[in-house]
């Protein structure tokens, strides 16, 4: 039996992305064996198909950060099969084989049975980067930040993280304004429940190192300036939750907001996040993701279109979460 797969490996500096025929004796090593149904298209997954070094630590590999399926075999005792899976991150498509692929080996340990009511497709259109999001709510809610104090940014708004952020946060009582270059996707962001459309010209450049006190919170996955003119924007005691890398990995600052304002500055890791803590994420995406907005926010494509995909999302031409049908 074989099955097919996104793979990539490496030739001297040349990386190759394609399509191959794969048999179950070349999985890698786990207790879980799923038939995979459903992946989705994440920056990250556009990167590695891209051929972006510094991503996957070995090869060859198969690319996916995240997977939805059906348990074929377990040797684990908390999957039998027939179960509905999930998966996000723990070194997919870096370290480990990922979701491009009708077949998949893990460890069970890395799994989450479906949350009730979900089904496969709605957990991989909310995927890492929806996951993701949650785990940025989560994170201002334990630091304290309430509605009442203010509004909420959040940037990158029309893509996957910042679509479902901005859908969470205006669920919960918050302001939202939205940080976009597309001014077009201004409709779409209302619908999600944005209060307001904010260019993303007025955050990308260099900008103060204290300015005016704007928002409560922030939600950011540019990076660069424009997490620091949000941090810098933050009201006293506010805080904002950084998890991407859009715009880049440099943030050019002072400690001014955190010293004259009390602000904080949360990281978001959502690859090694602990299981704990996903599994409250996914509790709460359960209960307080809007199914309708989701699917307002979700387009779907054929495994065949995942590369195609993938450049359109790095051209800015892919709005909110792709899920990709598998098999």
């Amino acid at each position: 039996m074989t099955f097919k797969a996104l793979r990539v490996d490496k030739s001297g500096q040349a990386t190759d992305v394609r399509f191959v025929e794969m048999s179950d004796d070349e999985l890698m090593d786990g207790d879980v064996t799923l038939r995979v149904t459903h992946s989705t298209v994440n920056y990250k997954d556009a990167l590695v198909m891209a051929g972006r070094p510094g991503i996957v630590q070995r090869f060859p590999m198969i690319a996916g950060i995240d997977l939805a399926g059906i348990v074929e075999t377990s040797r684990n005792s908390n999957f039998q099969p027939g179960d509905e899976a999930l998966l996000n991150g723990y070194g997919l498509s870096q370290t480990h084989f990922g979701g491009y692929a009708e077949k998949a080996r893990v460890p069970g340990e890395w799994l989450i049975k479906l949350p009730p009511g979900m089904t496969r497709a709605e957990t991989m259109a909310i995927g890492t980067a929806g996951y993701t999001a949650m785990l940025c709510v989560l994170a201002l809610e334990r630091q304290g930040v309430k509605p009442e104090q203010g509004p909420a940014l959040v940037t990158g708004a029309a893509g996957g993280v910042g679509s479902v952020a901005v859908a969470l946060l205006a669920a919960a009582g918050w302001r939202v304004e939205a940080s976009t270059g597309r001014a077009n996707e201004a409709g779409y962001l209302r619908d999600l429940g944005a209060a307001e459309i904010i260019d993303r010209g007025e955050l990308s450049a260099p900008g103060k190192p204290l300015g005016k006190e704007r928002w409560a919170a922030a939600i950011d996955s540019v990076g660069s300036h424009t997490l620091a003119n949000a941090i810098a924007g933050l009201k006293r005691g506010g805080a904002a939750a950084a998890c991407g890398l859009a715009q880049g990995m440099d943030l050019s600052m002072t400690v001014a907001p955190f010293i004259l304002r009390g602000v904080q500055l949360i990281g978001i890791d959502s690859v090694w996040c602990p299981m704990e803590r996903r599994l409250e994420a996914w509790r709460r995406l359960a209960r307080d993701l809007d199914r309708k907005k989701l699917a307002g926010m979700t387009k779907t494509v054929p495994f065949e279109r995942v590369m195609e995909t993938g450049a359109n999302l790095l051209a800015g031409k892919v709005r909110g979460r792709v899920v990709v049908e598998i098999g």
